[in-house]
């Protein structure tokens, strides 16, 4: 960026979090649809956030603590993985340390009845994935 004096105004930063951005809408473009809701659901935000992190565009950075939660949820593989952890660390320096660590999950299926409609079966999915997401941060938070 340059101000009309020609004077470069960008911080050094920036580039790399549009990088890393961009990876991720990538990454995000070849997923199934409702995957970006997914990923709001499981981050506790809206699907507003998810364009705004996922824009190269806007400059603000991902906090670290969500890079776990993106990599989990919007299936990365380790390819998408390695670029966009190499641009977030040009970007942001030393902040992944402690921050990032592969989140261990577990599955657990659960038995639903067939609503006989596509729309409310994925309504029903899409409630099942928020409050599991919910219940893990809730338990986080008092373990």
């Amino acid at each position: 960026m340059s101000d009309d004096a020609g004077e470069d105004t960008s911080r050094p930063g920036d580039s790399n979090v549009a990088d890393y951005k961009l990876i991720l809408r990538r990454a995000l473009d070849n997923r199934p649809s409702g995957t970006r809701l997914k990923l709001a659901a499981a981050l506790g935000k809206n699907r507003s956030f998810v364009s705004q992190i996922t824009n190269p565009a806007y400059l603000v950075p991902i906090p670290a603590k969500h890079v776990a939660i993106i990599f989990e949820v919007c299936h990365l593989s380790g390819t998408e993985r390695a670029a966009f952890l190499e641009a977030y660390g040009r970007a942001h320096p030393g902040r992944l340390r402690g921050a990032h660590r592969e989140a261990r999950t577990r599955t657990v299926t659960v038995t639903v009845p067939d609503l006989g409609d596509d729309k409310k079966n994925r309504a029903l999915e899409q409630l099942i994935v928020d409050f599991a997401a919910q219940l893990a941060r809730y338990t986080e938070s008092i373990g």
